[in-house]
C-alpha cells in the first residue's frame, strides 16, 4: 500500500484565492475495503506556554492558565475545508464499502484558499463535527457500522477568543512556542473495528495577500533628534622645559610664552561663526502611513537640517539601520512576547559630509540613499499579521554616528608618550538613536490594478433617491388609541409618530474587501506565469510538529 498526494504545479508559496489542485494517489498490491476517501484542507495555529511558579489572578478572563510548571496549549484551526472525493455524490448514502482490487488509482481534488481564518465563525465552527461515511460527509452509518472518518470537533473552538482577519503567513520561528502551518491532508477509511485509517499529509507554505494601499500622498512620518558637538578648549603651547616639583615662576612662564590665565579675548573667540561647534538636527523619515514591503528595499529617507551659522564641517561616519519584531504569543491566560533583530544595513568607516559650511541655518540635506536602497529586507521577515493566539508587530531603529572632524588615517587614541603634535584635535563623536515605534510590512503580494479599483467601486454605498417635488408624502393613517403602558414597538426605521407607516428598510453594508476580492476574483490572483517573492518563514513544511504534545 502507498498513499501519495501530487500537486499540480505547485508555486513557491501559496496565497488568498489561489487554486490547490492535485491527485491523491493510492497503490494497492492487494484487494482492500475502502469506504470513502475525504481530502482536507487544514490551517493551525498552535501555542505552548509553561506555566510559571507565580501567576496573577485570572481577574475573570475566562481559562485559568493551569498549575505551576504545566504546559497549556491552544490550537486554532483557521483553516478548515473538507472534500470527499470517494465515493461521488451519486452513490448512495446507505451503500457500503467499495472492494478495491490491485493497481493503482487517482482522485482529483480542488481547493480555492478563502481571505480569512475559519475559527472566528463560530457557526461554521458549530457545524463541523461528526463522520464522514461512504454516502457523504457526516453521514455515515458510525462506529458500530463499521464505517465513517472521524472529522475535526468545531465546539472545542468554541471555547477560545477568535479574531476575524486575513488568513495568516506560514511560521515555524519559536520552536516549542508557536507555530502557523498549512496542510492537504487524506484520509481513507477502512471499514472494520480493528482496522486503522490509511493517513497521508504534505505541508505547503502560505503567504497572505496584502491589505488594500492608501493612495500616495506627500505626508511623512519621522523620528528627529537634534544635537549640538562641545565647544573646543583652545590648546595651551607646551614648552621644552620640564617641571620641576615646585613649578616655575611667573618670569619664566612668560619668557616661555605661556599665560597663566587665559585673555577675556580668547574666551570670546568661540563665539565667532568661525569657532562655534557645529549644532545639526537628523531626521529619519518614512511615507506615511509607514509600510515596508518584503523583499524590497526601505522607502527611507535621512535629512540633516543646520541649526546654527556654524562654519565648522562634520561628518556621517556610521550607518544601522535593525528592522526589530515582536511576536505577541497568547495561550489561554498566559502571553509571552518574543523579539527578534535584523540587520538591514551596517555601514563604518564613512566621511559623508553633513550641512556644507556656506550654508544658513535652517537649510537641509538630504543624504544619498545609496547607503540602503541595495539592500532589501530579508526573505526570512514575515508580514505584520493578528491571528486569534499569535500576532506579529515591527519597529524600526536607525542609528547614526557623526563626527565634527575626520580622524587622521592611521591615528590611534592609544598612544604612549608624549604626542607628537599636542594641539592636533581629536574629533568629537556622537550617537544618534531614532526610533520609529511602529511600521507596518506587507507582503508584497498584490492583487491586479484593476482588481483593486473595481473593488473600490464596488463597495462604495448607494445613495438614497432623492426626493423631488411631483412626489406626495402618503397620508398617514389614523392611529389606534393604545395604553400608555404599553406602547406599540416600532420597526427598524421608524420614529415615534409614524408607527402606522410604512418604515423604508436598511440597505445592505456594503461588502468588505476581501469579500468584494472573492466576489470579483474568478481565476487566481495571481497569474501562472508572475513571479513570486522569495519568503522562507517555514524551513521545512513537511517537518514534524515542534510543540510539545498534550499530556
Amino acid at each position: 500500500m502507498s498513499i501519495r498526494i501530487s500537486l499540480d504545479n505547485p508555486p513557491e508559496f501559496y496565497t488568498n484565492l489561489d487554486h490547490i489542485n492535485g491527485q491523491i494517489v493510492l497503490g494497492l498490491n492487494r484487494a482492500e475495503q475502502v469506504g470513502a476517501i475525504v481530502v482536507k484542507l487544514e490551517g493551525e495555529s498552535k501555542t505552548a506556554l509553561g506555566v510559571p511558579n507565580s501567576i496573577p489572578d485570572n481577574a475573570g478572563h475566562g481559562r485559568h492558565a493551569g498549575q505551576a510548571g504545566e504546559i497549556i496549549h491552544e490550537n486554532h484551526k483557521i483553516l478548515y475545508k473538507i472534500q470527499q472525493v470517494f465515493p461521488d455524490a451519486n452513490v448512495s448514502a446507505l451503500a457500503g464499502a467499495a472492494l478495491l482490487g490491485p493497481g493503482q488509482y487517482q482522485w482529483p481534488f480542488r481547493f480555492r484558499v478563502p481571505f480569512n481564518n475559519a475559527c472566528g465563525d463560530p457557526q461554521a465552527m458549530a457545524r463541523i463535527g461528526g463522520l464522514a461515511g461512504p454516502g457523504g460527509f457526516a453521514s455515515g452509518p458510525g462506529l458500530f457500522g463499521f464505517g465513517g472518518i472521524r472529522v475535526m470537533d468545531g465546539s472545542k473552538q468554541l471555547m477560545y477568543p477568535h479574531v476575524t482577519r486575513t488568513l495568516p503567513p506560514s511560521f515555524t520561528g519559536f520552536p516549542g512556542e508557536a507555530e502557523i502551518r498549512y496542510y492537504i491532508k487524506v484520509t481513507i477509511q477502512r471499514p472494520g473495528l480493528f482496522r486503522e485509517n490509511w493517513r497521508y499529509q504534505v505541508g505547503f507554505k502560505f503567504l497572505p495577500v496584502e491589505p488594500p494601499r492608501p493612495p500616495p500622498t506627500n505626508q511623512e512620518a519621522y523620528a528627529r533628534r537634534p544635537f549640538a558637538f562641545t565647544p573646543r578648549s583652545s590648546a595651551p603651547i607646551f614648552s621644552t622645559k620640564r617641571y620641576t616639583m615646585f613649578g616655575r615662576t611667573p618670569n619664566e612662564a612668560q619668557a616661555s610664552g605661556i599665560s597663566p590665565t587665559p585673555d577675556a579675548k580668547d574666551l570670546s573667540a568661540s563665539s565667532e561663526p568661525d569657532q562655534q561647534p557645529p549644532s545639526v538636527e537628523m531626521s529619519a523619515r518614512l511615507p506615511h502611513p509607514s509600510i515596508l514591503t518584503c523583499n524590497k528595499p526601505l522607502p527611507l529617507r535621512l535629512i540633516a537640517k543646520k541649526l546654527v551659522p556654524s562654519r565648522e564641517q562634520c561628518y556621517l561616519i556610521s550607518l544601522e539601520i535593525h528592522l526589530v519584531g515582536s511576536t505577541r504569543i497568547r495561550c489561554q491566560d498566559l502571553v509571552h512576547t518574543e523579539t527578534t533583530r535584523w540587520v538591514i544595513v551596517s555601514r563604518s568607516g564613512l566621511s559623508i559630509p553633513l550641512c556644507p559650511p556656506e550654508d544658513p541655518p535652517g537649510a537641509e540635506t538630504v543624504l544619498p540613499d545609496q547607503l540602503w536602497h541595495s539592500q532589501p529586507l530579508p526573505n526570512t521577515v514575515m508580514p505584520s499579521f493578528i491571528t486569534c493566539n499569535i500576532s506579529r508587530a515591527y519597529q524600526l531603529e536607525v542609528r547614526l554616528g557623526v563626527s565634527w572632524g575626520i580622524r587622521p588615517q592611521g591615528h590611534s587614541s592609544f598612544r604612549l608618550g608624549k604626542p607628537k603634535d599636542s594641539t592636533a584635535e581629536l574629533p568629537q563623536t556622537i550617537s544618534l538613536p531614532l526610533h520609529f515605534s511602529s511600521v507596518e510590512v506587507h507582503s508584497g503580494v498584490t492583487p491586479p490594478a484593476s482588481l483593486i479599483e473595481a473593488t473600490r467601486q464596488s463597495r462604495r454605498p448607494r445613495l438614497p433617491p432623492r426626493p423631488s417635488g411631483a412626489q406626495t408624502t402618503p397620508a398617514t393613517p389614523l392611529l389606534p388609541s393604545t395604553d400608555p403602558l404599553y406602547p406599540p414597538q416600532l420597526r427598524p426605521g421608524q420614529t415615534q409618530g409614524q408607527g402606522g407607516a410604512v418604515a423604508p428598510p436598511y440597505d445592505d453594508a456594503p461588502p468588505s474587501y476581501d469579500e468584494a476580492m472573492a466576489e470579483s476574483m474568478t481565476g487566481p490572483l495571481l497569474p501562472p506565469g508572475r513571479g513570486r517573492p522569495a519568503y522562507s518563514g517555514v524551513t521545512d513544511e513537511n517537518a514534524p510538529d515542534s510543540l510539545p504534545e498534550k499530556r
